[in-house]
């Protein structure tokens, strides 16, 4: 058994992924919604969708996935519990501590991990099902081997089509810190789209540096299948319908071993950013950045001449007025068109851009394909029987269930009722999808008033709708209690650096630049706690890599999930790094490890709320803002000089850290740095200081409690969200 699960940004699309054969669909409040701008659904909304799509098998889950504040959890709670005892199948969350007192609290409520969580090894995997996940979201960089571990685990859903994260999952601050909205609140405004240069021969000239092709895993669905994966899902809560229809058709094919022409022409046609990629799960292949176009570019379907001062394009495709087209020039947008009319073997390009010969012709609006793809309408099949019988009530049966009108039935003086007069009334279907077949009719001459028989149709097409889409969710009411913090201060310091030696600190956290190499000549000096600083993202072979490595340090700093279950099993201390966005009372509550820092995306009053003897906040330093698993050079290794430090460079001039470094397995990964160092408002929390991408931590140390001597240091420094609080 597997699932295509399709996105429903709105009504339309949940719509046409219910015509067009998903199994189930995925959609957002108007709160909490990590797609914050997407239509979304209200409680009636909601409530509608659910009853019309579980009449037809259709799964819905409830996607509430945005980092959560103190503040907000009642909030959260309340719109949770009305989602689920509305109908949701499930609830999609990204804090894993708070869905595990949310199960606790609420057993019966079926939870999926988000992928924002991160999940991508079984370490992962484990500690989610272990808190009453029943389901995980894996990060899109999960690797088949990972994939398929995994799958043996718990239940799984991967990407198999959609748009791609730049960074890793859950990890990406770069919205945030550089122009205030928070894509782990749903607000991200996608600088990953825009266009950067890197001070690397070859990657100089401007370009779209960060931003990946669409997903588009094609037939390669099925190696997911075999791997155990049970969900296959498609992004795309801010795509029109005529998107979702087209993807879902597509994977449905698919799966169901029916080969029909032009399904990946249609969807190339609804949305193709860079003309598809594999993704990560299958290793980075070479059309994975769409370094050089932005957007939509459709499907090609020929090229520009130019005659008669008019812009043509020859082929033997047929389009119409309404239909748009992007052209491209050596592979770059030149501009677009729209159709200007036909003509012999073609039709006219109508643009404002100097086309010249040669140039590409996409399409991106194919209007009569978009009406096709809307048309598909999926029907409920009634089997309908009736017996109409003098001093009985109207018997209707329909797929086995009876319906009865409300008192007996009188017989006819004159103008008795026909099998054809319920025959033609029972035909109108009025608002429900449903296709009508006729049984057996037996009509034994009675009277019934036009008005009656029309109310006995909407009576029982009403009933048995309701008996169909009847929503079994235990109900809710109880609003459980959440913990509270008793603040406490810490006045411990914590750094994080390439090199401990010679930094006077109560914990120091080793970030190495290569995990193959040894590390005591990097801590041999440091006297306080030594912990191993662990990335988000970590293969299940990497892992195994380092257990003797991990041995050398008193404990585990890690960004990831998979951290907690891989520090219980090595017997070492967790330091749950600040990639986890502890950011409310819940959290911090479920946890159990030996320290923990906070979200860098709260402010100081609300870091002093949750700040416990164990806790620590960003003050000051580097601010990591993506994790990126794939090599923004695309991979062309024989040419790379291998630098650990890059700068990234945007149309503003502002310059963004670019951190190399290599896995245990001898993998590139990169950090991308936010282009002005922290220097937070003070809080009562422990001080966590990153020196990631700083040449003196040991002077960083010195002078972290005075404000102005390091805002002198750092030159160029911002306050990050400690004043100022996130969209």
């Amino acid at each position: 058994m597997s699932e295509i699960l399709a996105p429903a940004g709105d009504k339309n699309s949940a719509l046409a992924a219910i015509n067009s054969g998903a199994d189930a669909i995925y959609l957002g409040l108007k709160n909490f919604s990590a797609r914050s701008s997407a239509e979304n659904f209200d409680e009636i909304a909601l409530n509608e969708i659910v009853r019309y799509a579980h009449a037809f098998n259709v799964k819905v889950y409830v996607a509430m996935n945005t980092l959560v504040k103190d503040s907000e959890l009642n909030g959260f709670l309340s719109d949770l519990l009305s989602a689920w005892n509305g109908g949701a199948d499930a609830i999609i969350i990204s804090d894993a501590l708070l869905g595990a007192f949310i199960k606790r609290n609420y057993p019966e409520i079926v939870l999926h991990l988000s992928t924002q969580a991160g999940v991508c090894n079984a370490y992962g995997a484990k500690f989610a099902k272990k808190l009453g996940f029943s389901r995980v979201i894996l990060s899109r960089e999960t690797s088949i081997n990972d994939i398929k571990e995994i799958a043996s685990i718990i239940e799984t859903e991967v990407f198999v089509q959609g748009a791609l994260c730049t960074c890793f999952s859950g990890q990406c601050y770069l919205s945030s810190f550089a122009g205030g909205n928070s894509g782990n609140r749903g607000k991200c405004k996608q600088p990953c789209r825009k266009r950067y240069s890197i001070d690397r021969d070859g990657f100089q000239e401007n370009a779209y540096r960060l931003s990946p092709s669409d997903l588009c895993v094609g037939e390669d669905i099925k190696k997911l299948r075999d791997a155990g994966v049970f969900s296959f899902k498609i992004e795309g809560r801010m795509r029109r319908a005529e998107y979702v229809s087209a993807a879902v058709k597509y994977y449905r094919n698919i799966l169901d071993e029916r080969t029909e022409n032009g399904d990946l022409s249609d969807l190339k046609r609804t949305f193709n950013r860079g003309n598809y990629t594999k993704g990560l799960a299958f290793g980075q292949d070479k059309s994975f950045l769409s370094s050089a176009v932005q957007g939509h570019i459709g499907e090609f379907v020929g090229t520009v001449t130019v005659k008669n001062g008019k812009f043509l394009c020859y082929t033997p495709q047929k389009f119409t007025g309404g239909d748009g087209f992007k052209i491209l020039r050596d592979g770059k947008e030149a501009g677009g068109a729209a159709f200007g009319g036909n003509i012999k073997g073609g039709f006219i390009l109508s643009t404002n851009n100097r086309l010249k010969n040669g140039d590409k012709v996409f399409v991106t609006t194919d209007s009569s394909l978009n009406e096709r793809l809307l048309k598909t309408e999926k029907k409920l099949p009634l089997y309908i029987s009736a017996k109409f019988i003098a001093g009985e009530r109207a018997e209707i049966t329909v797929n086995g269930k009876h319906f009865y009108g409300e008192k007996p039935l009188n017989r006819a003086q004159n103008r008795p009722l026909t099998n054809e007069n319920i025959k033609n009334c029972f035909s109108k279907t009025d608002k429900y999808p449903y296709s009508v077949i006729f049984g057996e009719i037996f009509c034994d001459e009675i009277f019934m008033p036009t008005s009656e028989l029309n109310a006995l149709r909407r009576s029982v097409f009403e009933n048995y709708f309701s008996e169909i889409s009847k929503n079994n969710n235990k109900k809710y009411s109880d609003f459980c209690t959440f913990p509270l913090i008793k603040p406490e201060k810490n006045e411990n310091i914590a750094v994080i650096g390439n090199n401990l030696n010679g930094i006077s600190a109560e914990i120091g956290v080793l970030k190495l630049n290569d995990y193959s190499t040894p590390a005591e000549p990097l801590f041999k000096n440091f006297s306080g706690k030594k912990y191993i600083y662990l990335p988000p993202y970590m293969t299940g072979e990497e892992i195994s890599l380092l257990k003797d490595l991990i041995n050398k340090f008193d404990g585990i700093y890690c960004d990831g999930i998979y951290g907690f279950e891989l520090a219980e099993e090595q017997n070492k201390p967790l330091f749950v790094g600040t990639g986890l966005n502890i950011s409310n009372a819940v959290s911090v509550s479920e946890l159990n490890t030996e320290y923990f820092a906070l979200s860098k995306e709260i402010t100081a009053n609300e870091i002093n709320a949750l700040s416990t003897k164990n806790s620590f906040y960003l003050a000051a330093g580097s601010v990591k803002v993506m994790d990126i698993i794939y090599c923004p050079f695309e991979k062309k290794c024989k040419t790379c000089d291998k630098r650990e430090l890059y700068t990234l460079t945007d149309e503003n001039g502002r310059k963004f850290p670019l951190k190399r470094y290599k896995s245990s397995v001898g993998a590139c990964r990169f950090e991308l740095y936010n282009c002005a160092s922290l220097v937070a408002k003070q809080a009562n929390g422990g001080t966590l200081l990153d020196c990631s991408t700083q040449n003196d931590p040991q002077n960083i140390v010195k002078i972290c409690n005075y404000e102005e001597k390091l805002r002198e240091r750092f030159k160029n420094a911002t306050r990050g969200h400690s004043v100022q609080p996130i969209n």
